[in-house]
């Protein structure tokens, strides 16, 4: 079912970088966008390598991130057996402070819990998150054997009928399927929006089929959560141990809100960083639009309830990272556009995320980002260079 296809033109040679595309999904508008960036990808590169400062990444060692519906079934089974593996790992945070936290895969949700005000100011949003990813990514290639990379998701391909897409129709290839009927579960409350809820697509309930069908979530709920029906966490901040299935509500609602067309007009429609943000979470919010979620609201809820609903405890259910990942490709294809003046800019945040509040950065050379047990902090603006930034640790691209 899967072709490889060896693009001589993109990027040093047909030897560079092997493009693997699923022929079920055409390319779309953002794919045939990265694929007509990828010269002034070269270019941005051999001008680092000229100056000795890309950090010895190549397109020759570049890691690879794909779209998981161009991964073999084999690759997928992998992917989801190493979160598997992770959850059975034991975990390295604060047992004092985290005593909900059974595992390394709940050691990035109670980072998440902790730092999430600081992951979603408008300086940390992008940058501070492609490090957090990136160390999940780690977690899953050095600690559970996992041989590929973090793969994203192309919501377009799933928003016409995301219960029956490769990612979350429950086989045993995909991320597992839909939660039960939770009727008390009505959708989720979009205040100053018209419509003013992502209503839901039937489910709420605990996952029954595939992988994650039986994912213990521990951590949470807090006070973000939108979930009904949850048992609550014994300890205020939801730090505590309060174990409970996966609930998801897979939603054709959540997934029109971030089509191709949306994408594509995020990335060419703006020339500032402020302009990028601002549109990409929906701000403010778009008139005349059946699903003007943002980009950013409507990744998150394609599918998530508890903990995935819950914006602290959000990445308790894989499918955060695809989403992550999948915004993290945006970006990078609009800094691509201009490297030599996007590469750095950091939002001003005069429409923050809420509830954060703006965050000035007067010296964003020395603002740093911090991973407690997750790993070693690094200064921001390396998190802005995914070739050669981070002293060479960040070195790949997106197909």
């Amino acid at each position: 079912m899967w072709g490889t296809l060896l693009l001589p033109s993109l990027l040093a040679g047909a030897q560079a970088i092997e493009v693997i595309r699923n022929p079920f999904y055409p390319l779309d508008v953002v794919d045939k966008l990265e694929e007509e960036t990828m010269p002034k990808v070269e270019e941005f590169l051999s001008k680092k390598i000229a100056a000795n400062t890309n950090n010895n990444c190549t397109l020759e060692n570049a890691a690879v991130r794909r779209e998981w519906s161009d991964m073999s079934e084999e690759l997928r089974q992998e992917y989801t057996a190493a979160i598997t593996c992770l959850t059975k790992l034991p975990p390295r945070s604060d047992p004092e402070r985290f005593p909900g936290a059974q595992s390394r895969f709940d050691d990035f949700v109670a980072y998440h819990m902790t730092h999430a005000m600081q992951l979603h100011d408008n300086q940390h949003l992008f940058g501070a998150h492609k490090y957090y990813v990136y160390l999940f990514e780690k977690a899953l290639r050095e600690e559970c054997g996992y041989t590929g990379y973090q793969p994203y998701m192309n919501y377009d391909r799933y928003s016409n009928d995301p219960l029956n897409s490769p990612l979350l129709n429950g086989n045993a290839s995909s991320l597992g399927g839909n939660g039960l009927p939770e009727p008390s579960y009505k959708g989720v409350p979009q205040y100053g929006r018209t419509p003013n809820i992502i209503a839901t697509g039937g489910g709420g309930g605990c996952v029954t089929e595939g992988p994650f069908s039986d994912l213990v979530v521990n951590l949470g709920p807090t006070s973000m959560s939108t979930a009904t029906n949850v048992t609550k966490n014994p300890r205020a901040d939801g730090t505590g141990l309060n174990p409970r299935c996966l609930r998801r509500d897979v939603n054709r609602n959540a997934a029109m809100g971030a089509t191709a067309d949306r994408a594509y007009d995020l990335i060419t429609g703006n020339d500032e960083m402020d302009g990028f943000y601002n549109q990409l979470l929906g701000t403010p919010p778009p008139q005349n639009d059946p699903y003007p979620w943002g980009i950013h609201t409507a990744g998150h809820y394609i599918a998530a309830v508890d903990p995935g609903g819950d914006a602290m405890t959000s990445p308790g259910d894989p499918l955060f990272y695809f989403h992550h990942t999948a915004l993290d490709r945006l970006w990078w294809i609009w800094q691509m556009q201009d490297a030599e003046n996007r590469l750095n800019v950091i939002p001003s945040g005069s429409m923050p995320m809420p509830p954060m509040k703006q965050k000035r950065v007067p010296v964003p050379e020395d603002t740093m980002v911090d991973m407690e047990w997750l790993g070693p902090s690094i200064k921001l603006l390396e998190t802005h260079d995914q070739l050669g930034g981070n002293g060479g640790i960040f070195c790949y691209v997106y197909v």
